[in-house]
């Protein structure tokens, strides 16, 4: 889709028309328009708007007109307009009690009424407001059938306020300074009266305090003498805004071509020149295609009008705020995160089960590995509990230390001087040796892994210490003696240990 075009569409009852701007410049430029209606057509399943919009869609569709957003301008004849005044001078205070100065204004319960407002001057004493009130039901029927076509407006103005800025833009932006103007715009239906601001078209720069334009609606009956009609109405409006400057000129354009412009001016006894609405806008004459019939430049010139309130900053005079604020592009935003946060959520616990999953399994791994071993070890290790890391690692160490000591002994890796049986043989060899010479009578042997302890006698203290000798000699360390005298023997006891 291109993006930053800007569809304009202006519906009345049973009509429509619809501008395509392009984005491009101050006031865009006209890339598409066209009409369509349902009078005279039978539309069973989509009447009124809900067939308008569709029309809308499928005009849209055949032109190849794309666009980015979408902006309503509401027929007269779907709203009223009223002058509120305001205690306050600050825009927000302003909209916060707007709704209460109305219902009092009008004395009467404005529940379902949306409500918009423009601020046409400001002092100390408060505000002068335009109140613009719609039906919501009305609103919300448009709303939503357009909605059914992928159409969601922006904004939903009031006509004769898009007409306005159509005005201010297009037309009077040639006008004099020093001139006053006010524009007179006759349809099929409505009469529309227009006095820009001061500055743009409406007279000087100093001209009052007139912040925006003053405007006009009216009903045009089918029969009613339209120079006698317009005549009235501008009298109206100059006498009503007489406190801002006189009205030194009128432009008219009357769709219907019966208004007599010299005439009216000796009437009025004020210049009244025509307006070229079309030329205006640069719109070309509808193509037979168009299904609204001939050209209605009045109905053009609102489309145009409410298309260029996307070029505009600021707030503007839109139904659409009090009733049903536009949530278009921060809802598809919010509903694209909702699903990219959903996806993640799902994402990450699709990972973490798969982790989870993997922890189990060789957690389970290891818990029956550990069952298993328990088994095993507990004929090696009778009474010991392989309830924690740390007895496992105990256990395990206490047998591979067994293991490697059984394989020592069984490949002859243990010295003799280590073995019980090599530490009785040195012992007995030390006997045999000095056994004769000193007379030598052994009581007891006591034989331990670590020594051996020996208990005798011999005849005198120097045959004991001879034996002490030969003990020393083949190959023993004597790590602890005693010695003591029975009857005529000398007595000893000796614990001897291998030497190092």
């Amino acid at each position: 889709m291109v993006s930053q075009n800007y569809l304009g569409i202006y519906i009345n009852k049973n009509t429509a028309a619809v501008v395509c701007l392009d984005s491009q410049g101050k006031g865009g430029s006209v890339l598409g328009c066209f009409s369509v209606s349902v009078e005279g057509q039978e539309h069973p399943d989509s009447p009124g708007v809900s067939g308008l919009a569709s029309l809308i869609a499928q005009g849209c569709a055949e032109r190849g007109l794309k666009f980015s957003e979408v902006a309503v301008a509401l027929d007269c004849a779907m709203f009223m307009q009223h002058s509120v005044h305001s205690e306050f001078d600050d825009p927000k205070q302003i909209a916060a009690t707007v709704r209460f100065d109305t219902e009092e204004a009008l004395a009467t319960d404005i529940t379902d009424v949306a409500l918009a407002f423009e601020i046409n001057s400001s002092d100390k004493a408060g505000s002068e407001l335009t109140v613009f009130t719609a039906q919501r039901k009305i609103l919300s029927d448009i709303l939503f059938s357009l909605q059914q076509h992928n159409l969601d407006p922006v904004t939903i103005e009031p006509d004769v306020n898009c007409l306005s800025r159509f005005i201010c833009q297009k037309v009077s932006s040639a006008e004099s300074q020093e001139v006053r103007t006010l524009f007179a715009m006759l349809s099929r239906r409505s009469g529309y009266l227009i006095v820009p601001p001061a500055g743009a078209g409406g007279g000087p720069a100093g001209a009052g305090s007139q912040k925006a334009s003053t405007v006009r609606t009216f009903l045009v009956g089918s029969t009613q003498n339209r120079d006698q009609l317009l005549a009235r109405e501008v009298l109206v409006s100059t006498a009503l805004t007489a406190s801002l400057g006189p009205i030194n000129r009128v432009k008219v354009f009357d769709s219907a071509g019966s208004v007599d412009y010299e005439q009216l001016g000796e009437k009025l006894g004020i210049e009244v020149d025509r307006i070229d609405l079309l030329g205006a806008a640069g719109i070309k004459t509808q193509t037979p295609a168009d299904r609204a019939g001939p050209a209605r430049p009045v109905d053009f010139a609102i489309a145009y009008g409410v298309a260029l309130a996307h070029f505009e900053k600021g707030r503007g005079v839109n139904f659409r705020d009090d009733f049903s604020p536009f949530q278009g592009k921060k809802l598809r935003l919010q509903k694209t995160l909702n699903y990219l946060s959903i996806s993640v959520t799902i994402l990450l616990i699709a990972i973490g089960l798969y982790f989870q999953t993997r922890v189990f399994s060789v957690n389970g791994f290891r818990s029956d590995l550990r069952d298993r071993f328990a088994k095993a070890y507990s004929a090696a290790m009778p009474g010991q509990e392989l309830s924690d890391k740390t007895r496992m690692r105990d256990a395990v160490r206490k047998l591979g230390g067994l293991l490697r000591g059984l394989e020592r002994e069984k490949k002859g890796l243990i010295t003799d001087e280590e073995s019980v049986s090599s530490k009785l043989t040195l012992v007995l060899n030390a006997f045999n040796k000095c056994a004769t010479q000193t007379n030598l009578n052994i009581k007891s042997i006591s034989i331990t892994a670590k020594d051996i302890s020996i208990t005798g006698d011999t005849s005198n203290r120097r045959n004991t210490l001879a034996f002490f000798d030969t003990v020393r000699k083949s190959g023993l360390e004597i790590s602890k003696e005693a010695f003591g005298a029975k009857g005529a023997r000398d007595t000893f006891t000796i614990t001897v240990v291998p030497k190092k």
